[in-house]
Order: structure tokens, then C-alpha cells, then sequence
């Protein structure tokens, strides 16, 4: 094998340069990973268009699959020729939140592609620990997005969701299209699936929604209720924008739960009838972090995989590109220009 390897390097917020690097020598713990697929995450537009990232010079990327090509010495589980997907939080599992399970509100935690290389890359150094295998029959494409599924999974466990509720979800990006599918299938009574973008609107009936609503109408919130019949059981926010995050919870059902799953960076202000019937209906909102549990990486990963290998979750549905790590900074360009429509998009390294 070659010993140097292609990567996109993000240098700053808008430079990023596909270049020849060192494929990375792993450790006696870990086991070196070909990147068969990496998703672009919602979390990584603004990271690499706007705020950049904890190190710099960085490799990008956190939600991949591939295959193990080399294995350390203490690697005692994993074969070269396995075939895996990867939760990219690499916990202290020592501090008190770690010590309860909670991993994702761990104090001193790594993370591939924000806080140490990732997988917009040929190759990978993975610890073991953070290795889990994917059926045959599942794609390395679409076990490339068990993450943003098992974030769509931890929302849903957050919600408190079962057979028979009535839900929304407001933000249909792969999260959004995910707790669709999945609450779908798993009985919801009806799904209203919101956003300001006709087309992701159809792929959300696509993926299961029985009604969906134009974020910008100026009757959102009365179209939720109405599909809803009183209002939603189940409301998951996956868009992160504060507009939608109060149409939600106004739209959520008395005694129903309000989910914040999207990321936002911009404050939300509740007004004087929101907060009345958020106070009178009793209502509940609450707040679901990344996509980890006890035992680690949690029900959400291992889940998530069998729903992938089972057919509970189509993931091509959801994924609309797949790409060479050569168009890379092309197409973060062609989405800070918003001249572009997708879903998931995808590169696959392989291809390079």
C-alpha cells in the first residue's frame, strides 16, 4: 500500500485544498480504516464555510464507512477485510457524565473531523473502541449516514415516541427525512413533515410524511394542527431556524413533547401566546445532543444499523450525491452560493 494517500485539508473557513498526505500509522489500540464513503453533515456547512474548526490545518469529515485494511496488535475484536461503519465521539469515559452514560455531554472528549483528522480521506486511524460492524447486505453508502440516523434516533428516544402519536417534524435534512422514516414504520398515526424547500417536501412524502407544509406559509402553524387534529404528540425541530422552532412548539399538543435537535445560532424569543399555551397545555420541550448512550455507542448506533440491514430505513432515499473527494471544494462552494439542492451528499474515496 502506497504510504501517502489523498485528504481535503481545510485551512480556514472557505480554503479547503485536496492534497497528497501521509496515510495515518495507527496505534496498538486502533485499526487503519479505507474510507469507502463520508457524508457531508449539516454540522460541517458552517464548520467549513463560516467558523472553521478546533485545529487547523484539518481533515474534515465524520459520518463514513469503509473497511479495515490493517490492525494493531491489541485490537482484539476487528479482522482486516471487516466491514464497518464509525460513531465518531471518542468519549474520557472517565468523567462523571461518562460514568453515567450520558457520553455525548462528556468534558474532555475527541471527534473525528472537528477536533482531530477525519474521513474526508483515502485512509483512517480508528480506535477499536469506536468500530461497529454493518450486515452484508447493507452498502458502505448507506451505512455512511448510521450517524445522522442515530441523531434522528436519539431525538425520537428524547421524545418519549410511540405507536399511535402524531408527529411533525420541522427541517427535512437527512435527520429530518430519517425520524420520518423511522416513526413511520413504526406506527405513528399521522407525520407532518414542514420545510421552506418544495423539493425537500416531496422527498419527505417520499420517505413517509402523510401531509407536508411550506415553512413560509403564513398558516403553518394552523396547517400542523389541522393535519394533527389538536396538535402533534411529537415534535421534533430539525432545522435549527427560530421561526420554526416556535412554530413547533406552538403546534405541539397539549401534554405533547417538544424536540430541538437542529443546530442554531441564533436566539430564540417565545411570544406572549406561545409561552401561555406552552404553560396551560403543559407542554414539554427539550433539548437531544449527537446520538450516544450506554452501553457505548448506545442503542442508537447499534439500532441504527439494523435498520439499515432490516429495511426499516431506505437510505437512498435520502442521499442524492456521490461524489470523488477531487469536487470537494467545489461543491461547499456551489452551498455557500446556495446553488445547490441535496440531501446527503456523499464522496466516496474509493473513486479517487
Amino acid at each position: 500500500m502506497s504510504k501517502m494517500m489523498k485528504a481535503v485539508r481545510m485551512y480556514a473557513p472557505r480554503d479547503l485544498k485536496v492534497e497528497q498526505v501521509p496515510v495515518p500509522k495507527i496505534k496498538n489500540h486502533e485499526v487503519l480504516v479505507k474510507v469507502m464513503a463520508v457524508g457531508i453533515c449539516g454540522s460541517d456547512i458552517p464548520r467549513i464555510l463560516q467558523y472553521g474548526a478546533y485545529i487547523s490545518p484539518i481533515t474534515p469529515g465524520h459520518e463514513f464507512a469503509g473497511q479495515v485494511v490493517e490492525v494493531g496488535k491489541d485490537v482484539k475484536e476487528f479482522a482486516s477485510g471487516d466491514r464497518i461503519t464509525v460513531p465518531p465521539l471518542m468519549p474520557c469515559f472517565k468523567c462523571e457524565y461518562c460514568q453515567q452514560g450520558h457520553f455525548s455531554l462528556c468534558k474532555d472528549y475527541n471527534y473525528f473531523g472537528s477536533r482531530c483528522d477525519g474521513a474526508f480521506a483515502q485512509y483512517v486511524a480508528v480506535p477499536e473502541g469506536n468500530l461497529l460492524k454493518i450486515a452484508d447486505n447493507v452498502t458502505y453508502e448507506a451505512a455512511a449516514t448510521t450517524d445522522p440516523l442515530a441523531n434522528a434516533l436519539h431525538a425520537i428516544k428524547r421524545s418519549g415516541f410511540k405507536s399511535g402519536d402524531k408527529i411533525c417534524v420541522l427541517g427535512v435534512g437527512a435527520i429530518g427525512l430519517y425520524a420520518i422514516q423511522y416513526m413511520k414504520a413504526k406506527g405513528a398515526a399521522v407525520v407532518v413533515a414542514v420545510d421552506v424547500t418544495d423539493e425537500k417536501l416531496a422527498v419527505a412524502k417520499n420517505c413517509g410524511a402523510d401531509v407536508t407544509v411550506n415553512g413560509l406559509a403564513a398558516d403553518v402553524v394552523d396547517q400542523i394542527v389541522k393535519a394533527t387534529d389538536g396538535g402533534a404528540d411529537v415534535c421534533i425541530d430539525a432545522s435549527g431556524f427560530p421561526a420554526a422552532q416556535h412554530n413547533g412548539l406552538m403546534a405541539t399538543a397539549k401534554h405533547g413533547k417538544m424536540v430541538l435537535l437542529g443546530i442554531s445560532h441564533k436566539p430564540l424569543e417565545l411570544t406572549e401566546k406561545c409561552v401561555d399555551l406552552f404553560m396551560r397545555h403543559e407542554k414539554t420541550m427539550v433539548g437531544s445532543w449527537n446520538s450516544f448512550s450506554k452501553p457505548f455507542p448506545g442503542w442508537e448506533w447499534t439500532h441504527g444499523v439494523e435498520c439499515l440491514a432490516d429495511g426499516t430505513i431506505d437510505a437512498e432515499k435520502v442521499i442524492t450525491h456521490k461524489l470523488t473527494l477531487d469536487e470537494a471544494p467545489a461543491i461547499f462552494e456551489k452551498i455557500y452560493n446556495k446553488e445547490l439542492f441535496f440531501n446527503k451528499i456523499l464522496f466516496l474515496p474509493w473513486m479517487d
